[in-house]
This record gives C-alpha cells, structure tokens and sequence, in this order.
C-alpha cells in the first residue's frame, strides 16, 4: 500500500529523482540561454549588414558637405536636393536608364524562363545519345567565370554589330546560357512523377504538349525562382552591362551610378547616394514579394 502510494506521489510529482529533475530544469535554462544568445547574435550580425545601407539613405538626405563630416546616423541638415539633382545630373533623366535596366531585365527573364526549362525537359525526360556527357557539360558551365569567356563573345557580338545595344545582353539567354538556372529545373522536373508523362501519352500529348499542359503548370516554384534571382543578377550586373553599353543613352542604372563619380572630375557622392536608393528599390520589392516563391523553389528542387 505504502508503495502504491509512493508511486502515485512521484506520478504527481513529475516523477524521477531530485537529481534528475535538476538535471531536467539546468538542461531547459541552458537551451534557452543557448537560444537567447543566438538570436542576440543573428540580431547584431543583421544590424552589421543593414548598417552601409542605413548610412546610404540617411546620407542622401544630407547635404553633400556633411556626409562626410557628419559621423553615425545623426540628420542635422534634411534635404531633398539630392534626389532632385541627380535625377537629372547626367546627360539623360535617371528615369531613361531605370527604363534600359527593366528592358534588359525583362528580357533576360523570359528568354531564361523559356530556354531553359525547355533544356530542363529535354534532360530531365527525353532519352538521347550522349545525354550524360552533354549535361555535366552544361554543368562544368556553372564553374566557368565571366571573365573567361568575356573577349571571345565581345568579339563576336562586335563582328555582327551588337556592341552598344541590349542584344548581347538579352540573346544568349534565349539559348539557355545559364547553367545553373537549367540544373535547378532538372532537379525539380525529376521530382515530379513520370506517371504523369505516361498518362499525358496516353491521352495523345506529345512531348511539347505534355510539357506546356502537364509539366509547365507544376514547375511555379522553379519558374519563380529563375524570374526572381535573373531579376536580381540582372538588375546588379555591372561587368557585362558597361563592356557592351558604350553611350551614356544606352546606359542602364549600374553605369550610370557610376557615372556620377566622373561626372565633371569631381565625385557627386549626395546624387550618387540619392540615386543609389532609388537602385535598390526594385531589388527590395523584388525580395519582398518573391520572398515565399524563392524559399519554396529552392526547397523543392533537390537543393536541400
């Protein structure tokens, strides 16, 4: 009876020794230690990252004498002369050169969401000779830097009278030039299941057609995945952009920032900051509303 009794309180009780609960409740203090201090320094690690582009904004509404002599995030002096200024401090209104970049922008996204989730088909479900060495080829693509193929294609795309226009910029991507976007989709293409191929065949679909009806439709999260990081890389290239834009009116945002420090021999760093802001704006919305679709894409395409 005794026993029974004993067994009950140490049910009530929560069971086990004094030891043992201490050890329980040392053991939950710790992790939640452990997990206040992590996100301490997640949180400080995020305000070291933010901070450049912080001191950016506040400095563009500075004036220009003061950004330099003014330390921390401190507004003496408000102003919106720089936004007003640099809008039309080069030789086109910023609003031309926003205009080239969404052309540019806009067409690299369709040629790479067409060419290469065809490309991804193709070595995700056709079977053809020398498909194997064909694909780790694109892949050895990946690992192949700009800077090596630069001069070769720049003398190829002068010879046919392209250099200063949007055509170097946009035409390769109609060929499923970016490797890394085509692995992405094979990837995802592969998790889907090939009963829906075999019941597509039935039907009388052809490859074209199960792949527009069938396949197309399941691949949102990878299609959203390639449109947002060609946006960003796009939108951010200055490399390409200002080897083959050789006039200040084919100039697309990343040039023309970085016109303004040549601009009459002197640096305009108030326009420039100003500027620089209204850069960054299609890129945060970008990851703003992309945000879930990028996540979701990468997730699902076997890069986990």
């Amino acid at each position: 009876m005794k026993t029974e009794i004993s067994a009950t309180e140490a049910i009530v009780t929560g069971g086990g020794s004094p030891a043992r609960r201490l050890r329980s409740k040392a053991d939950t203090t710790g992790a939640k230690i452990r997990s206040v201090l992590k996100h301490a320094g997640l949180t400080a690690l995020a305000v070291l990252m933010l901070y450049p582009v912080v001191w950016m904004l506040v400095s563009s509404f500075r004036p220009t004498a003061e950004i330099f002599t003014t330390p921390g995030l401190s507004l003496e002096g408000f102003t919106l002369e720089n936004y007003t200024l640099g809008w039309d401090a080069l030789s086109q209104p910023f609003g031309r050169y926003l205009l080239n970049s969404a052309l540019v922008v806009l067409g690299a996204i369709v040629g790479n969401l067409v060419s290469c989730s065809l490309a991804a088909y193709a070595f995700a479900r056709l079977a053809f000779k020398g498909r194997r060495w064909m694909f780790g080829l694109m892949l050895l693509t990946i690992m192949l830097p700009l800077q090596v193929i630069i001069v070769p294609q720049y003398i190829m795309f002068n010879s046919v009278g392209w250099v200063n226009t949007v055509l170097p910029l946009i035409v390769p991507k109609l060929f499923a030039t970016d490797g890394f976007f085509v692995f992405l989709m094979v990837q995802f293409i592969r998790g889907l299941p090939r009963e829906l191929d075999e019941a597509a065949r039935i039907d009388g679909c052809g490859h074209f057609r199960t792949f527009w009806q069938i396949l197309l439709p399941l691949m949102t999260p990878a299609l959203a995945t390639t449109a947002i990081f060609t946006f960003i890389w796009t939108w951010n290239d200055f490399f390409s952009q200002v080897i083959y834009l050789t006039s200040p009116e084919s100039y697309t945002v990343q040039p023309a920032l970085r016109a303004f420090l040549d601009s009459q021999g002197q640096s305009s760093w108030g326009p420039l900051f100003a500027m620089s802001i209204v850069s960054i704006v299609p890129v945060f919305l970008a990851f703003l509303f992309g945000q879930k679709y990028l996540v979701r894409g990468i997730a699902t395409t076997g890069l986990k």
